[in-house]
């Protein structure tokens, strides 16, 4: 290989390595911030089941070290979602050179809109499926059984039902960037409504825990974003067209 044909190569790999930096740094600086408040986070994400909790009860550490250790985890995580539209905008400034005008044009907005939408699913699985979720699961608990959940057990569990509605919520941008791309278009889409529901019931058993409520709760926001991800879609797939247009134009013209 040629000395000048590494050259691109390497200049990329640097460029990537500052973008990662970035992002881990800006991690970490939140993470600085808000490490003197994990104890006070972990009680705000806790909220939900303490509040549900019968008279009496509380959450419990079953491993020695859990007060200390689980607090601080949740707040790295915590600061790895608060830096997500920083380490998102470095990605744009790693990827924005490779793309074209109308591509550029089209990503900016998709990425703020992804930041957005990631926070709206994590602040619906907060304030509207925890509290009835919670509430559910305590009063069906057989008589005698006292609960008294583990903060680790717990952590894992709301994290994953964080991750699983903060992902559903992007099914309008991957519902766009498909149409735009054109692996499909609105009107396929629209054909396909029924097995997009069943659809939204599987991965909302897969992605939630084993219990019909939950996979409920997700599956139907799903469907309904995918409803408002076709709607939009079709104002993104004529965009593209005029880009294409536009774009071959002025490559004509030069």
């Amino acid at each position: 290989m040629a000395v000048d044909d590494t050259q691109p190569l390497i200049s990329h790999l640097i460029e990537l390595r500052k973008r990662l930096l970035n992002s881990i740094y800006c991690v970490l600086i939140v993470f600085l911030v808000l490490v003197y408040f994990a104890n006070d986070i972990y009680h705000l994400v806790s909220a939900p089941l303490i509040k549900q909790l019968p008279m009496g009860a509380s959450m419990i550490a079953t491993d020695v070290a859990s007060p200390f250790f689980t607090p601080i985890k949740l707040t790295m995580i915590v600061s790895v979602f608060v830096s997500a539209p920083f380490i998102l905008y470095q990605i744009w400034g790693f990827i924005a050179p490779a793309l074209y005008k109308h591509e550029k044009r089209l990503m900016m907005p998709l990425l703020f809109s992804s930041s957005v939408l990631f926070y709206l699913g994590m602040a619906f699985a907060y304030f509207i499926v925890f509290p009835l979720a919670f509430a559910f699961f305590a009063k069906t608990a057989p008589i005698g059984v006292q609960i008294a959940t583990d903060i680790n057990n717990y952590l894992d569990f709301v994290m994953a039902i964080f991750m699983a509605f903060g992902v559903s919520f992007e099914v309008p941008i991957a519902i766009i960037l498909l149409c735009w791309s054109g692996v499909t278009s609105p009107d396929d889409l629209r054909k396909k409504r029924p097995y997009v529901l069943v659809g939204a019931f599987v991965v909302g058993m897969l992605l939630t825990p084993p219990d019909v409520f939950s996979q409920t709760l997700l599956a139907i926001p799903m469907y309904c974003l995918f409803e408002i991800g076709v709607f939009f879609a079709r104002f993104y797939v004529g965009k593209k067209r005029r880009s294409d247009v536009d774009e071959m134009e002025e490559d004509e013209a030069e």
